[in-house]
């Protein structure tokens, strides 16, 4: 997750303010988590290394998901063909109603309640219509 957060951090530098050093850090960051399709086992594709990134949340604080990291790569323009199993998972996850449920909540150990979970979640599929457009 760490990982994750210093990726959105340095994303948010704007590009005309990146030196050298940032951006090499971006492309790391970014070649890292695409050698893992974001979510897998880099020597076993076939096996997801983190099963809680594929709970959408909202908020996330510390915590990211694969939608989180999708946002993340389509701010910084990166297109890459191992992109696509993610992008496929959360294109998955979509309901009938065409609307995206809240599965990862920090409700209970924030002051108010945001959204409830297993029900259709407004800012898990703003973002997810953002990021499959």
């Amino acid at each position: 997750m760490g990982v994750a957060k210093s990726l959105k951090a340095l994303a948010a530098i704007p590009p005309d303010r990146r030196n050298q050093v940032v951006q090499d850090k971006l492309a790391q960051l970014a070649e890292y988590f695409l050698i893992h399709h974001l979510y897998k086992k880099s020597h076993q594709l076939d096996q997801v290394s983190k099963p809680g990134w594929l709970k959408l949340g909202f908020p996330l604080m510390y915590n990211t998901d694969i939608l989180e990291l999708l946002e993340i790569f389509q701010n910084l323009g990166i297109q890459d063909p191992r992109l696509q199993d993610a992008l496929d998972m959360v294109r998955s996850k979509q309901q009938p109603d065409g609307r995206w449920i809240l599965e990862n909540t920090f409700n209970g150990k924030m002051q108010v309640r945001v959204e409830q979970k297993g029900k259709p979640s407004r800012w898990i599929t703003l973002k997810a219509l953002k990021v499959l457009h």
